[in-house]
């Protein structure tokens, strides 16, 4: 009796399987994803290296200058270290307030450059993430993709890199700018 049950249960699930299986591989969709990654298409296309290189040469500038600041501001500190047992008590809070100045105004110094940098940076994206999106859509339609996602926003722990779209439309985001 509880063979016939275990075969008449087999039979049944393969039954199931049987109606169920069509149903499943219909209303997968018939497309494929694609993956870009928008932040290397900033970085590696030739309107991205030239921004780089614009960055480089802000954030050199910035770090000289910032350089120089620290370097004023250790020797000041070294200075009133000399000074702490020699200086009257109201001489030495005058020299620690100025100290406490100039050490503010680099820490603003800082910030501000750090916020161009950061401000610039994000023109650049305004500026040419709708291109590139465009170019990603354009892709999409084309070539039947169903989804294309973009690598650094989402993590993808594995990606068929013949899917990966990101050098092609690092190619056809050249070409779009040049003709700008």
């Amino acid at each position: 009796m509880k063979k016939r049950y275990e075969w008449m249960m087999g039979i049944g699930l393969i039954a199931l399987l049987m109606v169920v299986t069509p149903a499943l591989t219909q209303a997968q969709p018939s497309g494929k994803i694609g993956f870009v990654n928008v932040e290397e298409i900033l970085a590696t296309s030739e309107t991205g290296k030239v921004a780089n290189e614009e960055f480089k040469k802000i954030y050199e500038k910035n770090k000289t200058n910032i350089q120089n600041r620290e370097q004023e501001l250790h020797k000041l500190k070294g200075e009133l270290e000399k000074q702490r047992t020699v200086l009257t008590e109201q001489a030495l809070k005058e020299k620690d307030l100025a100290y406490q100045k100039k050490f503010r105004d680099y820490q603003d110094m800082i910030k501000d450059a750090n916020d161009d940098l950061n401000a610039r940076r994000q023109d650049l994206y305004n500026k040419y993430i709708p291109d590139i999106l465009k170019i990603i859509n354009r892709m999409g339609e084309n070539e039947q993709y169903i989804m294309i996602v973009d690598m650094a926003v989402v993590p993808v722990a594995y990606h068929n890199k013949q899917h990966n779209l990101t050098t092609r439309v690092i190619e056809e985001f050249n070409k779009t700018v040049k003709k700008k």
